[in-house]
């Protein structure tokens, strides 16, 4: 059948925008999800209203997925590879070769951070290791802190945090170079700098970090953790096929309130377009897209069904 929107990701955007267009309760909504994304790698979001006690990304998704479900729209796990425009129709292929087509496509395929694996980081993410400044700065306050990451990227975000840990180290895991006037900084700033690869975090209890060993032997002392290793992956490969509009760091152009690109009848919303990269402004971003998404399928009128 032809929908008359299809939402490819179903993270913390793709939900929030499921959600608004289901309740218009006049939309045939399917939403493609590959069932991993960078909400899932979150253990507890602590800055969501409601949720002071904290919440998980995969508990969020869930709980999301069921809201929308409940309301009619429809969800298949798959992971789409290529996109294309025919006409007045979004087409869409599957890792599987399965196809779908629809009037309106809202893209919120996101991003990923990029880090090593190193044995003993992600059952921390969310509990006691942090990729979001804004997010889970305070989570640190008075805590001794590692900063992981990579050259500049990593000297960067201990620059940001130096005001609120009681100490803090930045190990350049991957000892890339950083610069001479950054490296002062930190030296200045009283940041202690080690140049070594990681090669695990030990755990205390229930991802609450304790230490974390060089690959040297060496033992580093740490009640809190944030990654920075910089060369992030956004996944805007559909929205580059589709013609859309990218920035320099490969993030999607979209109108600042209607959030569509410069694609007719093509949105994005969460961290696949530009914002300050946090769950909260995620949904934000969903809502928008799909009270946009609405209008222009109300002005298209209802969709005739039509075999694949």
């Amino acid at each position: 059948m032809t929908y008359d929107c299809i939402i490819v990701g179903g993270g913390i955007a793709g939900l929030q925008a499921a959600i608004q267009l289901g309740r218009y309760m006049t939309h045939q909504i399917l939403v493609i999800d590959s069932g991993h994304g960078r909400s899932t790698l979150c253990r507890n979001y602590h800055n969501i209203l409601g949720w002071p006690e904290g919440v998980s990304g995969i508990e969020l998704r869930k709980r999301g997925k069921a809201q929308a479900a409940s309301t009619g729209v429809k969800f298949v796990q798959d992971k789409v590879i290529k996109a294309v425009r025919h006409g007045q129709l979004f087409k869409l292929t599957g890792e599987q070769g399965e196809h779908y087509e629809a009037r309106t496509l809202l893209l919120a395929t996101g991003l990923m951070d990029r880090f090593p694996d190193i044995p003993g980081i992600l059952p921390a993410m969310g509990r006691s290791v942090y990729v979001c400044p804004d997010c889970d700065g305070v989570e640190i306050h008075d805590r001794k802190t590692v900063v992981m990451g990579s050259g500049n990227p990593g000297a960067n975000m201990a620059l940001l945090l130096a005001e609120r840990a009681s100490e803090l180290i930045y190990i350049n895991h991957e000892q890339k170079a950083v610069d001479a006037e950054t490296l002062m900084e930190i030296k200045n700033r009283g940041i202690q700098y080690i140049e070594g690869g990681i090669s695990r975090l030990l755990e205390e209890h229930d991802g609450m970090i304790q230490s974390v060993i060089l690959e040297d032997g060496t033992v580093i002392p740490a009640e809190r953790g944030f990654i920075a290793f910089g060369g992030n992956q956004v996944h805007s490969k559909l929205a580059e096929e589709l013609g859309a509009k990218l920035y320099h760091n490969k993030h999607v152009e979209a109108d600042a309130r209607s959030r569509m690109t410069s694609v007719q009848n093509l949105w994005v919303a969460g961290d696949l377009g530009v914002h300050a990269e946090q769950v909260t402004v995620a949904m934000g971003d969903g809502a928008m897209a799909a009270i946009s998404i609405n209008k222009v399928l109300m002005k298209l009128g209802k969709a005739q069904e039509t075999p694949l």
